[in-house]
């Protein structure tokens, strides 16, 4: 039995009935109380987001996950359609399922995270960085870097994410996949 000292940024529990992922956590401690446990909580299986509040101590349901290896074939009417890179066996993912859904191009890997108990896929997620290439790029100012400006920048998955003024048309670029953040050029 998992307790709150068990708890953990991205670890799924099961709470009045739903999965939420924690998403941040901390400890209030007082004088004269008991010490607390808050979280704040994003729905697994429903929209919602949620903080809620344990005492010290309590007991908490974790579920258990699993990542797989997935990689991205296309999207289409029903969803985004993923192959098993073990397997080859396919499946379809409804879009709300989808972290960053601007973000995967054809043939990329990702992971899906599924419900050991259920074997239903809760979510996918992509590698924490993943390299993209610049379609469309206004042209930087010369002599305009003295301060950190940025411009926006259209990727090869139609997504726009602001760039620093040096990053040009036709280059690769790194990105942090949980935030769309730029984080640098690829060498190539």
């Amino acid at each position: 039995m998992a307790t709150t000292a068990d708890m953990r940024n991205g670890l799924i529990i099961k709470l009045d009935g739903s999965l939420y992922s924690v998403v941040e956590f901390g400890q209030n401690k007082t004088a004269r109380a008991a010490a607390k446990v808050w979280a704040k909580l994003k729905g697994v299986d429903n929209n919602r987001s949620i903080e809620h509040t344990w005492n010290s101590g309590d007991n908490i349901f974790p579920v258990r996950v699993e990542r797989r290896n997935y990689q991205y074939l296309y999207k289409d009417d029903s969803g985004f359609n993923l192959m098993d890179v073990n397997s080859f066996e396919q499946i379809v993912i409804s879009e709300n399922l989808i972290e960053r859904a601007d973000l995967y191009k054809d043939g990329q890997e990702c992971f899906v995270v599924f419900n050991t108990e259920t074997e239903v896929p809760m979510g996918v997620e992509l590698p924490p960085s993943i390299n993209l290439l610049v379609t469309y790029s206004e042209p930087g100012v010369k002599g305009d870097t003295a301060t950190r400006a940025t411009k926006p920048a259209t990727l090869e998955t139609g997504a726009t994410i602001n760039v620093p003024l040096f990053v040009n048309e036709g280059e690769l670029i790194k990105i942090d996949s949980k935030t769309g953040a730029y984080i640098e050029r690829v060498k190539s």
